[in-house]
């Protein structure tokens, strides 16, 4: 029995080490990846966290390309310089920019320290920012005489001295703006819904993004914009060599 399973497993792996080639429907399919070795060199990318870099790269670098390039705006968070279609329909990216963005957790509960500290963190300031804070930074476990909602805007009664008492209204949706985009060009605006919970006497908050990702298309066009301004300022035999897409 123990000759039979050696014999087996030999076998076994024999064949697994071959590699076949299949005609299916007039289709040619191999059996294994195959990879090419007589392809041409490809450089491995440069990285970067600003635009800055890349315009930087495309200004002093250019003797690098070998040929026409594309700046593709993939996303508000990361931007791609490739080239043309070599022979091979392949591109060679040559260089690679990720934003450093705020990692702010949207549509997640927040205890009140953490949420106040990310809301400086993470935003920039505008008048809807500054209510939440006043909201978020004033009630306390527990002294909160109640939760508004009437499904549009959220109203809290906040302790303010001893006797006195003050009714705050947070409009919703409320207009912020999150840093999620490289830090050269201008944060888009967006809607949030602010919402508050009473977590075992102890407040918790969350925003919720209500504008269907929409301000994507205006961060991209904002990075294509300072890209486009840049290739401008550069030796027309530069800019001429680059096509910026997104």
């Amino acid at each position: 029995m123990l000759k039979e399973a050696l014999d087996f497993l030999v076998n076994l792996g024999e064949k697994n080490g071959k590699t076949e080639v299949l005609e299916i429907c007039g289709k040619t399919y191999s059996t294994r990846e195959l990879v090419r070795y007589d392809q041409a060199p490809k450089a491995r990318p440069m990285e970067a966290r600003s635009l800055r870099a890349l315009t930087d790269y495309i200004e002093k670098c250019s003797q690098e390309f070998r040929g026409p390039m594309v700046v593709h705006v993939e996303s508000p968070k990361k931007v791609r310089l490739v080239s043309s279609l070599d022979g091979d329909r392949a591109r060679e990216t040559l260089f690679v920019s990720d934003a450093d963005v705020s990692d702010f957790w949207f549509d997640q509960w927040y205890d009140q320290e953490r949420f106040i500290i990310n809301l400086q963190a993470s935003f920039a300031p505008t008048p809807d920012l500054e209510a939440i804070q006043k909201v978020a930074g004033n009630i306390e476990a527990k002294t909160t005489a109640n939760y508004g909602d009437d499904g549009i805007s959220q109203k809290t009664t906040i302790n303010s001295g001893i006797a006195s008492k003050e009714d705050v209204i947070v409009p919703n949706p409320c207009i912020l703006t999150p840093y999620r985009t490289f830090q050269e060009v201008e944060q888009p605006s967006s809607l949030f819904v602010f919402r508050i919970s009473d977590n075992n006497g102890a407040p918790s908050f969350k925003l919720v993004e209500a504008d269907n990702s929409i301000w994507k298309c205006e961060a991209v066009q904002n990075i294509k914009d300072y890209i486009l301004r840049a290739l401008a300022e550069m030796p027309p035999e530069v800019a001429e060599m680059v096509t910026v897409i997104g």
